[in-house]
């Protein structure tokens, strides 16, 4: 029987990661990129809903239907294209505008990138039902991928002699709307 991991930060209160609000934010208005979003978000805790699932009911002693076994499922969004996405939420809040009855289990942006790519989905949507949507797809999902520890990026070019890190930027459009359109246009 699969177990409920321990928890990233035991006394995280469920905001959002300032950082990554404040970016999220600047990429709504336009005064940030979707660089700076991706910059935030892969230090950052995300919150990824998991929800129960029934599996097995039965007919009770007052002839109503009622749960006899459930699971708990990660849920996937599918897009009218087809595509499949994981979400992954910056805050309880942001979880609770999609579905309030989903519980939110720690991760951090490589995890949950991993995690998409392990269930052959397309991408990993961030806040679907807001408040600023914004997907990881494509290359970006995959270089998020390799990341395991991106604070540990920042120290190589002091620990290790003669190592240039670079950091690679996708050329992407200040305004990326794909999943929204395919989702709901």
């Amino acid at each position: 029987m699969p177990s409920i991991p321990n928890p990233l930060a035991p006394n995280d209160d469920g905001s959002a990661d300032p950082a990554v609000a404040a970016a999220l934010s600047g990429f709504e208005s336009g005064t940030a990129t979707a660089a700076d979003v991706l910059t935030a978000l892969s230090t950052a805790r995300l919150l990824v809903p998991v929800v129960a699932l029934l599996t097995e009911s039965e007919i009770g002693a007052h002839g109503l239907r009622q749960e006899k076994q459930s699971e708990m499922a990660l849920p996937k969004l599918i897009g009218k294209d087809g595509r499949a996405a994981v979400l992954a939420f910056t805050s309880v809040s942001a979880l609770q505008l999609w579905r309030p009855d989903a519980r939110p289990i720690q991760a951090t942006t490589p995890q949950v990138c991993k995690a998409a790519l392990h269930e052959e989905a397309a991408a990993v949507m961030i806040d679907v039902a807001g408040p600023v949507p914004f997907p990881i797809e494509g290359p970006l999902l995959h270089a998020l991928t390799a990341v395991e520890d991106p604070a540990s990026l920042a120290h190589l070019s002091s620990d290790v002699p003669d190592v240039t890190v670079a950091t690679v930027s996708h050329p992407a459009p200040k305004r990326r709307r794909g999943w929204l359109r395919g989702l709901f246009g």
